[in-house]
């Protein structure tokens, strides 16, 4: 699913940014994918708050939360790089989603994680 995206935003680009395509596809994946981890963690924090349940110190959830964020996006750099990318864009080259709608995506994520930790 995610791969789809990620062809559907370089296509997209390409025809104007060019090669700054790659870029912003890249960070384009890099932000859906954090936004949705920042939703899960906060759901996951939230949940464990109302549950009275103390699993995990604060300061230790965001240390652990970045060090997953910095293996995301090393993920995304290794796998979106080269071949890869070739054989993913001949691929899915069906229909292309609505840009507006795939920038939508990590916004709305991030507007639910804000939502969330606003629980306590």
């Amino acid at each position: 699913m995610l791969d789809h995206y990620y062809i559907s935003v370089f296509n997209y680009y390409k025809k104007t940014l060019g090669k700054r395509s790659l870029t912003l596809a890249l960070l384009y994946i890099n932000l859906l994918e954090l936004s949705i981890l920042f939703a899960l963690a906060a759901f996951f924090k939230a949940f464990a708050s109302q549950m009275r349940v103390l699993t995990i110190a604060s300061t230790k959830f965001w240390i652990l939360l970045g060090i997953v964020s910095l293996f995301i996006i090393f993920k995304n750099w290794m796998r979106y790089n080269g071949k890869k990318r070739n054989v993913l864009n001949a691929k899915l080259k069906a229909k292309s989603i609505s840009i507006f709608l795939l920038w939508f995506l990590p916004i709305g994520c991030l507007l639910i994680a804000f939502v969330l930790l606003q629980v306590q």
